[in-house]
């Protein structure tokens, strides 16, 4: 009844709710079938509102209970200044500047937007001076209140190359407040930059797992995981297989102690078109790796990530719940 009391106090509107929020008390493993299946909360990016509490909610509906959790999410929660800035418009008209192919009418508005992106960057920096880390417990606590585990953490733009020590510090700080066994990124480019990021991952007392997209291939990792013991895997099951690869399983099997989660999507391979799919309609062999992960007990998470286009007549928290429910049939067959 004390933590029942905490929720509430931490919390307002419906995410606390008794429908949603008591059975996570009676039931808080976090794997299935002895494989931890969670969820990126980035499966989300579609919805309005990308609060904490609102993503909390979502994970809740979708009857989730571990996540790897998205920075903005987090960040949002300290009171980060939300972004008015069309970002899709931006890097479309980023893109065609680059190409040399803007109308006069487009030169005018991306430099509006360049100007709305420069107000908005010194708007970030005066907010940094005073950022507090200790709301990143409380964000924690609130989750974990509900049943939800943060496993992993993404915290977008602050490990990437040219951040300063204090904001990749910043970042690994608040993934250990927030219960995160490994923060991730895209692979660097540059082979410094990883074996900094190692190098402050020990520090920190954190790893660090790298993502990748269809530069995905058996030996991707091969310089990272040499340069430090705190340089770790995040492997993409689906764009691995869009990739070309066809060594999923073997190189699970030799790599499954330095993966420390696996984003688990079904996409096509390149002879077929590469498309996302819904789970089960693609070339991603989602089944017999998750029967592998649980046959052989290996200790990494299986992240579902939400990317196929949502059906007219359904939603993203109906189609997550879809995917979760495929991972489960998979595991208990």
């Amino acid at each position: 009844m004390a933590t029942l009391t905490t929720g509430v106090a931490l919390g307002s509107s419906k995410i606390w709710g008794a429908p949603a929020y008591l059975p996570r008390l009676l039931h808080p493993s976090t794997s299935f079938k002895g494989v931890q299946l969670g969820l990126i909360t980035y499966s989300f990016r579609a919805l309005e509102d990308q609060s904490a509490e609102a993503t909390l909610q979502y994970i809740l509906d979708c009857g989730a209970n571990s996540v790897e959790l998205m920075g903005g999410t987090a960040e949002s929660f300290l009171g980060r200044p939300e972004s008015k800035l069309d970002r899709r418009m931006f890097y479309r008209l980023r893109r065609k500047e680059q190409n040399n192919s803007l109308t006069e009418e487009e030169t005018k508005a991306y430099a509006e937007l360049k100007k709305q992106q420069a107000s908005y960057d010194k708007e970030i920096e005066n907010w940094k001076k005073n950022r507090s880390i200790e709301g990143f417990s409380k964000l924690k606590k609130m989750y974990n209140a509900a049943g939800v585990e943060i496993y992993a953490f993404k915290p977008d733009y602050l490990l990437s190359k040219g951040n300063s020590d204090a904001d990749i510090n910043y970042a690994m700080q608040a993934g250990k407040l927030l219960g995160a066994s490994h923060v991730t990124l895209e692979l660097p480019n540059d082979p410094l930059h990883s074996l900094k990021l190692g190098q402050l991952a020990e520090k920190n007392d954190i790893k660090v797992a790298y993502h990748g997209h269809e530069q995905q291939h058996a030996h991707w990792w091969d310089t990272a995981l040499e340069q430090s013991t705190h340089n770790a895997i995040n492997l993409d099951l689906g764009h691995y297989t869009a990739a070309g690869n066809t060594d999923s399983m073997e190189f699970i099997q030799k790599n499954n102690q330095n993966i420390l989660s696996m984003h688990v999507k079904d996409r096509q391979n390149p002879e077929n078109g590469k498309k996302n799919l819904p789970f089960g309609q693609g070339d991603t062999p989602i089944k017999e790796v998750l029967q592998m992960m649980r046959d052989q007990s290996y200790g990494f998470a299986a992240t579902v990530e939400y990317e196929y286009k949502t059906p007219d007549d359904s939603t993203v928290i109906e189609e997550i719940k879809k995917s979760i429910a495929y991972c489960k049939d998979a595991l208990d067959s």
